[in-house]
């Protein structure tokens, strides 16, 4: 009886600190808009690596979740899931529909429309400053992004961490480009 009572508490004991393992570096997320359309829908359910940026600097292209300065109607700032689109020392321009970077027309077969409104940031050239990124959602004509003065760019300390892994919906289980 007590060798099957100590097996027990060595079962919890090692499932309490797995938990607390997988929490401390993944943190599960629902997509609760369709700024990030067609790459993910509303409603799907993701894992973010919350370690891999404090190891590092987000890369071209990475799907990342962030604190904006927006609220929640609990009062709290919202996070906002869009794709890193220009890292620090980078020259961004959006002009006439399209988006370079570093003088180069970015090849974007990710996006929903082939057009990007530049919002507050047309036809003007940007350096992205250190420690920022601009992010914007694959789906341009409804997402509130770095394009917005609301939003801006996005400090690199505010980002909870990086989308890698789609759960749900089953069908489209796998990982995130």
């Amino acid at each position: 009886m007590k060798k099957e009572i100590l097996e027990w508490v060595k079962t919890i004991i090692l499932s309490v600190l797995i938990a607390l393992i997988i929490t401390t570096f993944v943190k599960p997320t629902i997509v609760r808009q369709y700024s990030m359309m067609p790459t993910l829908n509303e409603y799907d359910f993701l894992l973010i690596n919350r370690f891999l940026y404090n190891r590092g600097t987000p890369q071209h292209g990475d799907i990342v979740v962030y604190e904006s300065s927006l609220k929640t109607n609990l009062g709290r700032n919202k996070l906002l899931i869009k794709r890193v689109i220009a890292v620090p020392g980078d020259e961004l321009l959006i002009q006439d529909g399209y988006v370079y970077l570093n003088g180069a027309l970015l090849d974007e077969d990710y996006i929903a429309e082939k057009y990007t409104e530049g919002k507050d940031f047309e036809d003007t050239p940007i350096i992205i400053p250190e420690g920022m990124i601009f992010t914007m959602g694959d789906n341009r004509f409804h997402s509130m992004d770095s394009r917005d003065t609301a939003i801006g760019l996005v400090l690199i300390d505010d980002i909870v961490g990086k989308a890698f892994l789609r759960l749900y919906p089953f069908n489209k289980i796998g990982r995130l480009n």
